[in-house]
């Protein structure tokens, strides 16, 4: 299946270098005797001049983690097919971009069959080169990926106190077919997860719009509801310039909400679930 290829947004901020300095105190110890004229004639040499070290700051992980239904009813209707093309473009914009502040890191969690796991373990964008595409098959476990969620977020070594608050991105085309709530409450509890933005889509006739909207909880950034492909393209679009807004902003922990721009027409996204 051919999908269109987005145009990116012009963003025209641009933001500076930002420079941390560090050893303030240290300075040049002063010119040995040996190297100070002995002739009276000469005049001697005091260099006093204090040197600064300065370097440049690391950018922040900007953590975005989705959790991609794969249970069997995905792979009808070019569902899983517009699903993993559109991750594939989401994480080539994620790699083109550059900033100071955040560095973009992208991480997917997959839940079907019986179980939920790590697809593509967390990683920057800019470091990934290829991810294996999402297959369809069995139930929904969603509530297992709720704990695989919040488990990769309280995890300090791959998550560092230092990184910005992280995106959950949850997608899915039906309802939970494990025990989710005690999960979700976890998750929605957990100190650090609770500071996540979390966006929401709902794929077709028989999601359960009820619980994603229970998920997403940005006001501006209500449940998106995909009908065809190209709404699945649109949603990941929105992602996408949502998370780079941030990245290029000046203040990176502050959200940013879904904004969802028309696509180019092709007859290959028209597909209705």
């Amino acid at each position: 299946m051919g999908f269109a290829k987005y145009q990116e947004d012009n963003y025209s901020r641009y933001y500076g270098t930002s420079i941390v300095r560090r050893n303030e105190h240290d300075r040049f110890a002063p010119e040995n005797d040996t190297n100070k004229s002995t002739n009276e004639g000469s005049p001697k040499k005091m260099n006093t001049s204090k040197l600064k070290d300065f370097t440049v700051a690391e950018a922040r992980p900007l953590p975005v983690i989705v959790l991609a239904d794969v249970s069997g009813s995905m792979s009808v209707d070019g569902k899983i097919e517009a699903l993993n093309q559109a991750l594939k473009e989401m994480i080539a914009g994620f790699a083109r971009e550059s900033s100071t502040r955040a560095e973009i890191q992208v991480g997917l969690i997959t839940f079907g069959g019986k179980q939920a796991k790590v697809h593509l373990p967390l990683a920057p964008a800019h470091q990934i080169s290829e991810v294996t595409p999402l297959r369809a098959d069995g139930n929904t476990p969603m509530g297992a990926a709720f704990a695989e969620a919040r488990a990769l977020i309280e995890d300090k070594e791959r998550i560092p106190s230092r990184a910005y608050r992280p995106v959950l991105v949850l997608v899915s085309d039906g309802h939970p077919t494990d025990s989710w709530e005690e999960a979700f409450a976890a998750l929605c509890g957990s100190e650090r997860a609770q500071k996540a933005t979390r966006f929401a889509m709902a794929i077709g006739a028989d999601a359960d719009v009820a619980m994603l909207g229970r998920f997403a909880n940005d006001k501006e950034s209500p449940v998106f509801k995909a009908h065809e492909a190209r709404d699945i393209h649109r949603f990941f679009h929105a992602v996408t310039m949502s998370v780079t807004a941030r990245s290029r902003s000046a203040t990176p922990n502050s959200a940013a909400p879904l904004i969802l721009a028309a696509i180019p027409d092709d007859d290959d996204l028209d597909l209705d679930f």
